[in-house]
């Protein structure tokens, strides 16, 4: 039997800090796997992309994921702008243990583990936690506001988004105030966390200032950036793969993996600008949807379905 896991479904198992958990050790452990995940984004003739991520793979999980995804972020106000479906197969037959809604994993995982990389690069800040900025109020962003508040304390919390409705909607939520600009959010936040589609740079190296952290996931495909090539040259610039941050042309001088295993220092001086661009690996998608799975069997979510019935 497959379970199907909805959208509700899955907001009802996950929970930040145990995907935290499972993404941070998931982290350390990735780059054993001797099969590299692939990430295969095409154009189509239609107003979006199409984007596969294969296999996802983890020491010790005997499972893997393909991931499938439709990409119109031109399709508003339909929400969300990717919808797809994360395929759950058992290593051992191959049997298609689940099937999962791509946008709710795409988010949780991607927002959570731009958290911990937050976390893990950023000055630590006063007392009452450092102020964040968020330039694009989306589902990711919202994560990565979720999973940072479960790491550390944070202070003021600014928004901006080209919506102001929907800039307006995420500052309620999360007791943030909104802002006009991108520059404005830079002005006034030590973090900086940027969720857009943009393809051209929203901040550059004036924007920011010495011992600044930005977190971006606008490098996942060719063509987008958030941030202007001078900042990028100026900072400690982290990603969660070299090779597929290679092939959207941003050169790392570190990985996440890295971060945690000490093979790298992270940031060293108080005054050293900190840059998080990961692009979104596949074994991300395994970690959260092999805890999703494991959950929902214990706990009866879900719907099961027999596709050779």
């Amino acid at each position: 039997m497959t379970l199907l896991l909805t959208r509700n479904d899955l907001e009802t198992l996950l929970d930040p800090a145990d995907c935290l958990a499972a993404l941070r050790e998931a982290f350390r452990t990735a780059d054993v796997s001797p099969v590299p995940g692939q990430r295969v984004v095409t154009g189509l003739p239609f107003p979006g992309t199409a984007t596969a991520l294969l296999p996802g793979l983890l020491p010790g999980v005997q499972a893997y994921t393909v991931k499938v995804n439709a990409k119109f972020p031109g399709a508003r106000p339909a929400r969300p702008a990717l919808r797809g479906v994360v395929c759950l197969f058992g290593g051992a037959d191959g049997a298609l243990l689940a099937l999962l809604d791509s946008a709710t994993v795409t988010a949780w995982r991607t927002g959570l583990a731009a958290a911990l990389g937050t976390h893990l690069l950023a000055s630590p800040g006063p007392a009452g936690g450092a102020a964040a900025g968020v330039i694009g109020a989306g589902a990711q962003a919202d994560l990565i506001v979720r999973g940072l508040r479960a790491l550390r304390p944070c202070g003021e919390l600014l928004v901006h988004d080209v919506d102001p409705e929907r800039a307006a909607s995420f500052a309620a939520r999360h007791g943030g105030r909104v802002v006009a600009t991108p520059e404005a959010v830079a002005a006034e936040a030590d973090l900086v966390l940027l969720a857009t589609w943009s393809r051209t740079p929203l901040l550059h190296l004036a924007d920011t200032r010495p011992g600044q952290h930005l977190t971006t996931l606008g490098a996942d495909e060719p063509g987008k950036r958030e941030l202007a090539a001078d900042l990028l040259d100026a900072a400690l610039l982290v990603v969660d793969d070299r090779p597929l941050a290679a092939a959207t042309g941003t050169l790392a001088s570190a990985t996440l993996t890295d971060i945690l295993t000490g093979a790298h220092p992270g940031r060293t001086a108080p005054d050293t600008r900190t840059v998080y661009s990961p692009v979104g690996l596949p074994w991300q998608d395994l970690a959260l949807s092999w805890l999703a799975h494991q959950r929902a069997r214990e706990r009866g979510i879900g719907r099961d379905v027999d596709f050779l019935e």
